[in-house]
């Protein structure tokens, strides 16, 4: 199993696949790690830490190519391997590629993945770990150009291996998610569905969505938005702008964060339309949708437009679809007409989903 791991500065995959490779180990399958920025520091310990991308573009290339030819070498000589590179490079040369065609036809990878965190967690790493000057904004540009670069690459090279994006999942890393989604490929995956913003409040209603969250991934390769979870953010900065403020206060990677209020303001737009195109994409890649609807304090079902449209595009694309209903009221035609069956508790809605995918 060859697996390609893509992913922009920032997100600290090394760690992470360190990570995937330790739980392989635990589970009794030897995954080796390959990180391409590293083996180029190490064949060429003349360039200072941090600077291999200042050197220039003709032995950057060069350079490249010499750990890829090990690279594929090695391959053929391991059970299983992760190559840790990047899709891109975004630097002072401007964006540029950051593997050629011929050498991922040879190295014949098996699956590919990019990962992806969110804007405040790469910011708050850039600064404390990289000298790279950047906005928001260039972060989140930046992480959409890898998605879609890994996507075509791995097209490009064959589209018949599969290609994912899956987020690193913060405070829960999603390392295990990882390992079945690559090892464990008979494991059915899930996009899991739920009300976000509008419930964020109400801390009986997230309680349960938590709850929902952790038992489906006990049993399934999950798809969860709330790994990556940005659209709070302009609201907190407008909430700042009525009170006068020019700067708000976030939480990423456990501490606390301060971002200019209109800077945050300017990604907007950028934010609502990556988590359009994020969770459509999401649900594509899984083999099917639950929704959770939880009850509101008053009976009411707490039902989004987000999870309709959700549902819609999970039917539309031919995806099955199951929904957990529990509030009082009955689900609009809108639910009962674009889902394969509903449920009114999460415990029978797993109990049957694992006897249907038993594998």
């Amino acid at each position: 199993m060859i697996i390609v791991v893509t992913g922009m500065v920032g997100l600290n995959k090394k760690s992470y696949l360190e990570a995937v490779c330790r739980f392989a180990g635990q589970n009794g399958r030897d995954v080796r790690l390959r990180s391409v920025g590293d083996l180029m520091y190490a064949e060429a310990p003349d360039i200072p830490p941090g600077k291999i991308l200042d050197i220039s573009l003709k032995r950057l290339h060069s350079l490249r190519r010499s750990i890829f030819k090990d690279i594929i070498a090695a391959a053929s000589e391991v059970p299983n391997l992760i190559v840790n590179t990047h899709a891109t490079f975004r630097w002072r040369h401007g964006l540029f590629p950051a593997v050629d065609f011929d050498q991922m036809r040879l190295l014949n990878a098996d699956m590919y993945i990019c990962l992806i965190d969110g804007v405040v967690a790469m910011h708050l790493r850039l600064l404390e770990q990289h000298a790279v000057e950047h906005s928001l904004k260039d972060l989140i540009v930046w992480r959409e150009e890898e998605i879609i670069s890994t996507e075509m690459l791995c097209k490009g090279i064959n589209d018949k291996v599969p290609f994912y994006c899956l987020a690193l999942g913060g405070g829960q890393p999603t390392v295990d998610t990882f390992y079945r989604m690559a090892f464990q490929r008979d494991v059915k995956k899930a996009y899991l569905s739920f009300p976000m913003t509008a419930v964020a409040s109400l801390e009986s209603v997230t309680r349960e969505i938590s709850e929902f969250r952790r038992r489906m991934k006990q049993s399934f390769v999950c798809f969860d938005p709330g790994d990556l979870e940005e659209a709070h953010l302009p609201m907190v900065a407008r909430r700042a702008r009525q009170e006068g403020r020019s700067q708000i206060e976030v939480t990423a990677l456990n501490q606390q964060v301060r971002l200019d209020m209109e800077e945050v303001l300017q990604i907007e737009r950028d934010i609502n339309n990556q988590i359009y195109a994020r969770d459509f994409l999401l649900i594509d890649q899984a083999d099917m949708i639950v929704s959770f609807v939880p009850a509101l304090p008053d009976g009411r079902a707490a039902i989004s437009s987000g999870v309709e449209r959700e549902l819609q595009h999970a039917h539309e694309a031919a995806k099955e679809a199951y929904v957990i209903w529990t509030a009082r009221q009955h689900p609009s035609v809108f639910v009962t007409q674009t889902a394969n069956k509903v449920f009114s508790s999460v415990p029978e809605a797993i109990a049957f989903l694992q006897n249907r995918y038993a594998s």
